[in-house]
């Protein structure tokens, strides 16, 4: 999840400090960053165990 703060924390410092105008560069890092959020939340899930 940690990932996924970073990639986007960097998408909005380029975009603010440079010139985003590619899609395909904010597309596949919006993509990757939902992609390691999910995963993230995914891996850390509550599991629950029987007794």
């Amino acid at each position: 999840m940690d990932i996924a703060k970073y990639m986007t924390t960097a998408l909005l410092l380029s975009s603010v400090f440079g010139d985003m105008e590619n899609p395909w560069i904010m597309g596949t890092v919006i993509g990757g960053a939902i992609l390691t959020l999910l995963s993230g939340l995914w891996l850390v899930k509550d599991k629950k165990v029987e007794n």
